[in-house]
């Protein structure tokens, strides 16, 4: 019992100083790997493993050129299979972000497209009725002479 009290203390202790790191390395992971899916319109390892060499460089930068180096090997090695493993779990999911993405581009596109179509046929509703009005007048001003 003194064991387990003893490695929850540490595990609290040091719990702390690994928890924000994970979360700003994966934060960073994340950020990368999806600016560069959404700038090259694609999902693929390759963005997973340069999202993992740049964010284990950077966290590895502070140990020297060695540090950096070592760090970009570590991040590029972790990259690929965490890449490879959440395009799995997509495709396992019936639809991959890059599928769902360009789905809802075009359905907002269809959307905008109806609304303006809709638009234009009031639009054009409003000119006929404006030309009616107008032709109306004069044909009876025609009609009495």
């Amino acid at each position: 019992q003194s064991a387990h009290r003893a490695g929850l203390r540490s595990f609290i202790r040091y719990g702390w100083r690994w928890s924000w790191r994970v979360a700003a390395f994966v934060t960073i992971f994340n950020m990368v790997s999806t600016g560069l899916s959404v700038y090259r319109n694609k999902t693929t390892i390759g963005n997973f493993a340069s999202a993992g060499a740049f964010t284990g460089a950077l966290f590895r930068m502070h140990l020297g050129l060695q540090g950096l180096a070592g760090g970009f090997v570590f991040g590029t090695v972790f990259g690929i299979p965490a890449g490879g493993l959440l395009m799995m779990m997509q495709k396992l999911a019936g639809e991959t972000l890059q599928e769902k993405r360009n789905r809802e581009r075009r359905e907002l596109y269809e959307q905008k497209l109806a609304e303006w179509q809709s638009r234009l046929s009031v639009t054009k509703i409003l000119g006929e009725t404006e030309s009616n009005i107008q032709e109306g007048p004069e044909t009876e001003g025609a009609r009495e002479s």
